[in-house]
């Protein structure tokens, strides 16, 4: 099996994923999904879509990550993921499609408008 690359996005989070047949390795940015998300939330994030088919231990990935948080960043790299199983055999879509983790989440931080403190966020209004 060749390399199987996909991306995936969370708001302001980019992955990158590289696929491989392996015995379940995750390295982010060069460093171990441990080191990279201390985190076990973070870490069961990134595995779901692979513990949903029981796939946890049949591929190595490679990921790059950039943008965003630690929490986009690990819903961005679950999206990836997912698209790449979904490559490898595109019977796993229903499945994956179910859980929710083929649907890019469109929710992104809305823009300050000018005037306001915020986005939505006034300032304080005075009568006299």
């Amino acid at each position: 099996m060749e390399k199987i690359n996909a991306i995936g996005r969370r708001k302001a989070a980019v992955a990158r994923v590289y696929l491989t047949e392996g015995s379940g390795n995750i390295i982010i940015n060069k460093r171990d999904l441990g080191v990279y998300f201390p985190s076990s939330i973070l870490q069961f994030i990134v595995k779901q879509p692979l513990s949903v088919l029981d796939v946890l231990e049949k591929y190595d990935i490679k990921a790059n990550l950039n943008g965003g948080g630690y929490k986009g960043q690990a819903e961005a790299l679950r999206l990836a993921i997912a698209r790449a199983l979904v490559k490898i055999n595109p019977e796993d879509k229903p499945a994956l499609r179910a859980e929710g983790f083929m649907t890019r989440d469109p929710r992104a931080v809305e823009r300050k408008k000018p005037g306001q403190p915020k986005a939505r966020k006034r300032f304080q209004f005075s009568k006299r």
